[in-house]
């Protein structure tokens, strides 16, 4: 393999902040306009659809493309992948500034996730090019506490500015961010790449986007056209068809962008699967509860951010100290289950809270979810790369990140719809006009508008639909905490699989280089 020799002197002091700031921009924009939401509903009249795909649009497009963004960086270098990303993101976020209506907000957050695509694999895979070995090490464990603290800094900043001032104040932040990030690339950062990487799957890339986007589409607008109607179940199995046609394309690849194969070795499925579980849960979570602290609880949108702190404060000693040592003396395919329980005993006392609970109630649920979630997040990550031989360590890398953007970006189309066709059934508009009863469906934040009557029935039914998301959460990690223990057990209680286990070595683009 052909690529940049690492870079000597001084020069490392600056590349790494230079990254860290790159990835903190893109992986903040995930959760950060969560904090906005009722305030976009109001200004925008949005629905809850559209809210969905307002905070959804980033979600997708960032996990669609996060392996074409790689292999592009990988072969045309990362340098100019980072910078080219950087523009497209902040060029997305001054088009945010301009919108009139949801539909182009929706569309300025797709273009946002085009530029984050091509950000975050390029900052991990220019540390393991750029740095030599024995400095590489640190520098990947500060890029996993950036990329992991990003979201909660996303949230309290976003909501320090809605304080002052209106959503809109997001993206201007977003703009000066990748200004700033963009200029100390230019300066600091080294050009890599490899230029004996295989030629980019754009097919592949393509059908990943149809079959994601046609599934996403199916589940978010669900509520508005029924679960069980022909548009929904049609749209889904179109997803799944498309998807199936993706994993057998890429099973004719000498290069494939995701070779299927890998998913043989058990342990690295059953790491993906956990990764995947969390994020779905943690991502509809944060999108759910923002808006029942602010819209039926009345909290204002910083106030709103710092009450999930005692999440993060759990979240961080459990991953950082705790995960790793009873992983070490209790196994993977132990921890990561009981970590996935725990986590789902913290979202099912979540979804408990109703119209009329306090903070302790909410804080009851926070500590175990963020402990649970700690306790499960290390080792599954560790699981995935461990899972593989040396030559495959960045293909890990990539499938950890897919698996997070993925995973949040399914939590908040199928939490999200769960929560507004609860809120539809339960909401009572008899008596009201047709138009002002259509508004008050469309979502809680214009419901309010229509006086205390109306507000307080759709206080108390959203608080139905955040029971009902939450619940669904709670199960769904609970049924993946069964299906990776089972996993892990047909590893015979390894973690990494023997050579007969593993797919054969393909070089596979789109991910980060860990030689040197």
């Amino acid at each position: 393999m052909a690529t940049t020799p690492p870079v000597q002197g001084t020069v490392h002091r600056a590349v790494l902040p230079a990254v860290m700031l790159a990835l903190a921009t893109v992986v903040s924009a995930v959760a950060s306009l969560n904090t906005a939401v009722p305030s976009i509903a109001r200004d925008l009249h949005a629905t809850q659809t559209e809210l969905a795909w307002v905070i959804d649009a980033y979600a997708l497009v960032f996990a669609a493309l996060l392996l074409l963004g790689g292999a592009i960086g990988d072969r045309y270098g990362r340098r100019r992948a980072l910078a080219a990303g950087l523009v497209v993101f902040g060029a997305g976020s001054a088009a945010a500034l301009a919108a009139d209506g949801p539909g182009w907000l929706i569309a300025a957050r797709g273009v946002l996730g085009v530029g984050a695509a091509l950000v975050m694999p390029a900052t991990l895979s220019t540390i393991t090019a750029t740095f030599p070995p024995d400095r590489r090490t640190r520098a990947v464990g500060t890029w996993a506490g950036v990329a992991g603290a990003s979201a909660v800094f996303g949230l309290l900043v976003s909501g320090g500015l809605l304080e002052v001032w209106s959503w809109r104040s997001i993206f201007v932040l977003n703009v000066v961010l990748a200004a700033v990030a963009l200029t100390v690339t230019l300066a600091v950062v080294p050009e890599s790449a490899d230029p004996d990487s295989p030629r980019l799957d754009l097919t592949g890339a393509l059908i990943t986007v149809a079959g994601l986007g046609a599934g996403v589409y199916s589940i978010i607008e669900a509520p508005a056209h029924g679960w069980a109607s022909a548009r929904t179940l049609g749209g889904l199995a179109v997803a799944a068809v498309v998807l199936a046609g993706f994993a057998g394309w890429e099973l004719t690849r000498p290069n494939p962008l995701l070779d299927p194969r890998l998913f043989r070795v058990r342990a690295f499925s059953a790491g993906t699967l956990s990764i995947t579980a969390q994020f779905f849960a943690f991502f509809g979570f944060v999108f759910i509860t923002l808006q029942y602290l602010q819209l039926v609880k009345g909290n204002g949108p910083f106030l709103a951010a710092a009450s999930l702190l005692p999440m993060a404060a759990a979240m961080m000693p459990s991953a950082r100290g705790i995960a790793p040592r009873l992983a070490s003396r209790f196994g993977a395919r132990r921890v990561v289950p009981a970590g996935l329980l725990l986590a789902g005993l913290g979202l099912f006392l979540l979804s408990l809270l109703d119209e009329t609970s306090g903070y302790w109630p909410l804080l009851a649920g926070l500590i175990p979810l963020g402990a649970g979630m700690g306790l499960a997040m290390t080792p599954a990550t560790a699981v995935i790369t461990d899972a593989l031989p040396a030559a495959k360590q960045g293909v890990g890398s990539a499938v950890n990140d897919l698996a997070r953007e993925l995973g949040g970006a399914l939590g908040i189309a199928v939490l999200g719809s769960l929560l507004q066709s609860s809120y539809r059934g339960a909401l009572d508009t008899g008596g009201l006009p047709e138009p002002l009863a259509e508004q008050a469906r469309a979502s809680v934040a214009l419901a309010t508008r229509l006086g205390p009557p109306v507000a307080d029935q759709a206080r108390a039914a959203f608080a139905d639909g955040l029971h009902t998301a939450l619940f669904a959460a709670a199960v769904t990690l609970a049924v993946t905490a069964v299906a990776v223990g089972a996993l892990f057990r047909s590893t015979g209680d390894q973690n990494t699989p023997g050579p007969s286990e593993r797919p054969a070595p393909q070089p596979v683009p789109g991910t980060a280089r860990t030689e040197p």
